[in-house]
């Protein structure tokens, strides 16, 4: 008699509805989610595991959970069987709102953490309706979920109290389901999930990634999972094993977050279980929209642009300029050099004019705790702005402030 074998594909943080310096990005996410729901039958993936962040915030935008419901619709259309955990920065109350009738098409939502372990095990069954794996979904655990606050107490104190209601959690889910893992025969696959930030995690600059806890806290080791066949975890951006050991990964995110991982190739992780052997083989993503960060004089950076619109490139740039000549229509030159192409230009930030305020800062200020407000303030003054212009000026960023506040809150 043949083994059974099951294909499982292990995702995270989407972040659906996610900009880029104010960018909107649905034809990237609408891109990626046609490409993965053809992976999923291509590949004949039994199995979609999603750990976290589906959305970018708590209260997404419609335009993004359009994309969301459509590729699950696609999912269930597809007989595809699909776990989803909440990650943190998603509602728990929202992404489960759906569960009951999800669970019918098999997708299963674990939005926030159970007194009950058993509500955060799942059952995956193959075509016969056989267990075929056990799956420890744990979404994201939040402060209240894993202890009770304790007035005054140290940052040593806070740390040590979470990573043990970390550690008690994941052992009380474990046990519970080591127990109907034996109940069955003991032979099927043991899979976690989680979302969560582990020791010597890597991420880079501008990925998005926001702090679990405060001061990265609770940053735990690969024991908290215990013996597992497979743990598929979400926080991190950039794909990588967990303290070097091939069976516990970062999926990372399917889209660069930001500039700082332009150029890194993004995966998804297949993995195929057949009887006790695992294959485990990552899967490269498409990349739909380059982006390129250019650094520089202006010579450089104008060389860098050409070499882009010679190879008929679309790129989004992000541009620091870092010459020694003070350049005030720095942005107007930059944009001349573009014209008539499709490459277009998110950001430019002016190093040599940052410096010059930055002098003028008063000693043991630090740009990070002025208010945009303040900085707008401060670099009039420095460029010795006359009055009336000053006026017209403060009255004009005000009303971009308003238009851009009101695009936000439609956009949600």
């Amino acid at each position: 008699m043949s083994q059974t074998t099951l294909r499982v594909l292990h995702t995270s943080d989407w972040h659906l509805g996610c900009t880029l310096y104010g960018r909107k990005r649905y034809e990237e996410f609408a891109a990626f989610l046609d490409w993965l729901a053809l992976l999923m039958e291509e590949q004949r993936v039994d199995l979609l595991l999603i750990a976290g962040d589906i959305f970018d915030t708590t209260t997404p935008s419609n335009r993004a959970q359009e994309l969301y419901y459509a590729f699950l619709c696609r999912m269930a259309g597809q007989h595809k069987q699909v776990i989803i955990t909440a990650g943190n920065h998603d509602s728990p109350s929202f992404l489960a709102a759906p569960k009951a009738l999800l669970s019918v098409l098999k997708i299963h939502v674990i939005g926030q953490a159970s007194d009950d372990p058993w509500d955060e095990i799942v059952v995956v069954r193959d075509k016969q309706g056989l267990p075929a794996a056990l799956v420890l979904a744990v979404p994201y655990l939040r402060d209240r979920d894993l202890r009770l606050a304790e007035v005054g107490e140290s940052f040593e104190q806070k740390d040590a109290r979470m990573r043990q209601g970390l550690f008690e959690h994941y052992a009380r889910v474990r046990a519970k389901a080591l127990s109907k893992q034996a109940e069955l025969g003991g032979k099927i696959p043991l899979l976690a999930m989680g979302h969560l930030f582990t020791s010597g995690g890597q991420t880079t600059d501008g990925d998005g990634v926001r702090e679990l806890y405060v001061g990265k806290l609770a940053q735990v080791s690969a024991e908290i999972f215990g013996q597992m066949d497979y743990v598929a975890l979400g926080h991190l951006h950039l794909p990588q094993m967990v303290q070097q050991i091939p069976t516990i990964r970062y999926s990372g995110s399917p889209l660069p977050m930001g500039f700082g991982e332009a150029g890194r190739q993004k995966s998804l992780m297949l993995l195929e279980f057949t009887g006790s052997t695992l294959r485990l083989e990552p899967i490269a993503i498409p990349c739909w929209q380059e982006l390129v960060p250019l650094a520089g004089n202006l010579e450089q950076i104008t060389q860098a642009i050409r070499g882009l619109v010679a190879r008929g490139s679309k790129a989004w740039l992000e541009i620091t300029y870092t010459g020694q000549e003070l350049i005030s229509d720095l942005h107007d030159k930059i944009l001349a050099q573009l014209k008539g192409t499709e490459i277009e230009v998110l950001r430019i930030k002016n190093e040599r004019i940052l410096q010059r305020y930055l002098q003028a800062v008063q000693p043991g200020e630090r740009l990070e705790n002025l208010t945009v407000e303040e900085v707008f303030a401060r670099c009039l003054k420095e460029h010795e702005i006359p009055k009336e212009q000053q006026k017209l000026l403060t009255e004009a960023f005000w009303e971009i402030r308003r238009e851009l506040d009101e695009e936000d809150s439609r956009a949600v």
